[in-house]
């Protein structure tokens, strides 16, 4: 019988690039803005029922383990950002080759720890409370 070689899956026989990382990240951002999309909607909607429903959702979205949420929210907001845009220009052809992309994905990660301190130091400097 012949014995036929199969290919092997990536994670296999590939070793860990930065660019793994970096989509891992994407996706992983991606899907904690979309739960936090739902804060946001309840957010929202307690500020258009009134001031009791908006006092209440104040009171609960002030708590420290929201706050601990809305940081990861801006953290996750800056990333997916940064990286979509970075996206967007390699489906223009920009940025492609090998070293251009490492640049690129260092850069993606310093801007996204430039807008996480600005906006940071702005919101929970700057006013003194986030509620």
């Amino acid at each position: 019988m012949l014995e036929r070689s199969r290919p092997l899956s990536p994670f296999l026989h590939y070793r860990w690039q930065y660019t793994n990382t970096l989509s891992i990240l994407h996706r992983a951002s991606g899907i904690l803005l979309t739960y936090g999309f739902g804060l946001l909607v309840y957010w929202l909607t307690a500020l258009a029922n009134g001031p009791e429903a908006y006092t209440r959702a104040s009171r609960v979205l002030s708590h420290p383990s929201f706050k601990v949420l809305l940081a990861l929210g801006l953290l996750a907001f800056a990333y997916h950002l940064c990286n979509g845009i970075r996206h967007l220009l390699w489906d223009a052809g920009f940025g492609l080759e090998r070293r251009e992309a490492r640049r690129s994905g260092w850069a993606v990660v310093m801007a996204t720890v430039l807008i996480v301190v600005l906006v940071g130091c702005v919101v929970f400097l700057g006013s003194g409370d986030v509620s």
